[in-house]
């Protein structure tokens, strides 16, 4: 395994860290919700360290991921060989006193007394530093340095650029996160972004570098086609990484991997990485393939879930994940992945129930306009096919079950 070194305190960081949102379950919506196949999350997590990784990224708000981390650490006597990350629910927090009410909790689930890298969640904005100022951030992150429970504090960002930029000058963080893929390279905080941290000395931890596994399994044929004759020996995942190793300013690129076989690719594309390693043949096929993909797809969703449960029972994320599939794909793999995604339940959760009430849009990492991709969806899939196939699938849901 490669390691980048953290230039603030000496920290080898693993290039490649385990992101821990989407642990090993049934799918991903099972695993967001903390119903996680138990035994294969412990083989992998084990297995991460022993192939060289030492960073582990999980967040209060993924249900059950710190606690599975944090009992498959103590249990297996791995807690330090490895650097923790974890989040401050922002989210949810309404008042000073939760600082202390949610990190209390997060040293429990976690089963240990300090987090090395400890994140405010989904921080978009001055807005909200400033009232976060108010509540007294600033001397509560000190408080818990000085007492060692936290050891770096930093954020992660899903906003604009400009605020990111901000941000970065509104205190003295020893690191953050941002999402940043070669399909992203200026969205949100994008390379700018990342540069402008890399030279204040900010390590800058990089999450949904295959956006949510977009740039790995879902690519256009042509996209993938244009990759094969660059070098046909590498996967699109391997080109998603090695885009991201490939700068010196990325510290750590973090990856859900939910089976060993992704774990061991990942590792051993990893083990090759070096700054500056494309060429410009290679560079000219990222950009081809950037091109292509931005052609198919439609809505900029990550299923990161942040925007579920939906009070009407739409299933946001795999609406989006079925349209996106149409126009990448083709159109009956869309209508095949909509219908079984938004039908074959007991709660349908088809676009079509949306109510327009934008609560999900508040909670978007990606500020998409979810309320009008909704309707588009509808649009597109909900025809009269669908409205049979609506009327008769709760029989055939009823008699399944």
């Amino acid at each position: 395994m490669k390691y980048n070194v953290n230039p603030r305190n000496g920290d080898r960081l693993s290039v490649l860290g385990f992101g821990c949102m989407r642990f090993a379950g049934d799918s991903i919506v099972t695993s967001f919700s903390g119903r996680f196949d138990v035994k294969k999350v412990e083989q992998l997590i084990v297995s991460a360290v022993e192939q060289g990784i030492n960073y582990f990224d999980t967040a209060y708000v993924y249900t059950g991921s710190e606690e599975i981390l944090g009992s498959v650490l103590k249990k297996h006597g791995l807690r330090d060989k490895v650097y923790l990350a974890t989040k401050m629910p922002l989210i949810i927090c309404r008042k000073a006193e939760d600082l202390d009410r949610f990190f209390d909790r997060q040293l429990e689930h976690l089963q240990t007394d300090h987090i090395d890298y400890y994140l405010l969640h989904m921080l978009t904005d001055m807005k909200t530093w400033n009232t976060l100022c108010d509540w007294g951030i600033r001397e509560w992150a000190e408080e818990k340095k000085r007492s060692g429970q936290i050891q770096n504090f930093g954020f992660s960002f899903h906003g604009a650029r400009d605020e990111f930029l901000a941000l970065l000058d509104a205190y003295d963080w020893d690191f953050c996160q941002i999402q940043y893929n070669y399909s992203d390279e200026n969205y949100q905080a994008g390379v700018t972004g990342l540069k402008a941290a890399a030279d204040k000395g900010i390590p800058v931890m990089i999450m949904e570098p295959l956006l949510g596994g977009k740039l790995a399994k879902n690519l256009p044929k042509a996209a993938v086609a244009r990759f094969k004759k660059a070098d046909p020996k590498l996967s699109p995942a391997a080109w998603g990484f090695r885009w991201l190793y490939n700068q010196p300013e990325v510290t750590v690129v973090l990856s859900g991997m939910n089976e060993p076989e992704q774990l061991d690719d990942n590792v051993r594309i990893a083990d090759s990485a070096v700054h500056g390693m494309l060429t410009e043949a290679d560079q000219a096929a990222i950009r081809d393939v950037r091109d292509i993909f931005k052609e198919s797809y439609k809505v900029h969703c990550t299923g990161c879930h942040y925007c579920m449960p939906c009070p009407a029972g739409v299933d946001i994320p795999a609406c989006f994940t079925a349209y996106n599939t149409r126009y990448s794909i083709s159109k009956s793999q869309g209508m095949i992945q909509y219908y079984m995604g938004t039908l074959m339940s007991d709660r349908p959760g088809y676009a079509g129930l949306c109510r327009k009430c934008g609560k999900c849009e508040k909670h978007c990492p990606q500020n998409l306009p979810i309320r009008e991709n909704l309707k588009e969806v509808a649009r597109e899939f909900e025809g009269p096919l669908f409205k049979g196939a609506k009327a008769v699938m709760p029989l055939f849901v009823r008699k399944k079950t």
